[in-house]
């Protein structure tokens, strides 16, 4: 058998080193950037969709470093991080801060969250159309059923316009563009209802609202100010977990 040179192991072991330490390809520094300031859409951005395709395997290699997993909807055509689930006899998960915070949510947005929620099961099961398109007096209508009475029609209108705000700032809905006439200011887009929210509110978190929705409105109850993140790391600003 011939022996190695002791030379040739030295530089093979020098490469595979600078390969191991060697910065990542600029593409998977945009894929991690991307998915850290929240969820990537295939639609948005297909190129970059089929870099994470590709690469995957290392995208999930870096994210695990942070404590953090890759969870991809090839099907729905999202993809998002979220921080692994502690484990109490794995020290490094229940001692090293999230890389994110959790942040609790409006009564308002929860309860928009579960409405849009419900309407896309009622689209999907209708099974005619890809993407929900709500109008904001749709959402407006939608919000204003389940919310109290007040005197001051434009303050309520004005409350859920900032609810429909927040979700979109979450990434659960998107505000089309339309074309404005004349010199009337353009008026506010049709919304589409992101199919990620399918991965954030799933039937125990339904169950759980439905139940403090019904203390709500039963005489005499009141519903808390905030509620719990329907998962955790996900949207645009804020991120959500289980």
């Amino acid at each position: 058998m011939r022996s190695t040179p002791t030379s040739d192991v030295n530089a093979e072991q020098a490469r595979a080193g600078d390969s191991a330490t060697s910065a990542p390809a600029p593409e998977l520094s945009v894929l991690m950037i991307t998915l850290l300031k929240g969820a990537l859409h295939r639609d948005e951005d297909e190129r970059l969709w089929a870099g994470l395709m590709r690469l995957q395997s290392q995208v999930r290699a870096q994210a695990g470093i942070l404590l953090l997993e890759l969870l991809i909807d090839e099907a729905e055509g999202y993809a998002f991080l979220k921080s692994r689930s502690e484990d109490p006899d794995d020290p490094i998960t229940t001692q090293v801060p999230r890389l994110v915070a959790r942040r609790p949510l409006s009564f308002a947005v929860s309860l928009m969250l579960a409405l849009l929620r419900r309407k896309l099961a009622e689209f999907d099961a209708a099974g005619s159309e890809t993407r929900l398109i709500l109008s904001r007096d749709q959402l407006v209508e939608m919000l204003r059923l389940f919310l109290p009475e007040a005197s001051n029609e434009a303050r309520l209108v004005d409350q859920i316009d900032a609810t429909i705000n927040k979700v979109t700032e979450l990434g659960f809905l998107r505000r089309l563009k339309t074309a404005s006439t004349g010199r009337s200011p353009p008026a506010v887009g049709p919304f589409e209802v992101r199919r990620i929210l399918k991965a954030y509110v799933d039937a125990q978190w339904l169950a759980d609202f439905d139940a403090r929705l019904q203390a709500y409105r039963s005489p005499g109850g009141a519903a808390d100010e905030t509620h719990a993140d329907p998962r955790a790391e996900s949207g645009r600003q804020e991120r959500f977990d289980d």
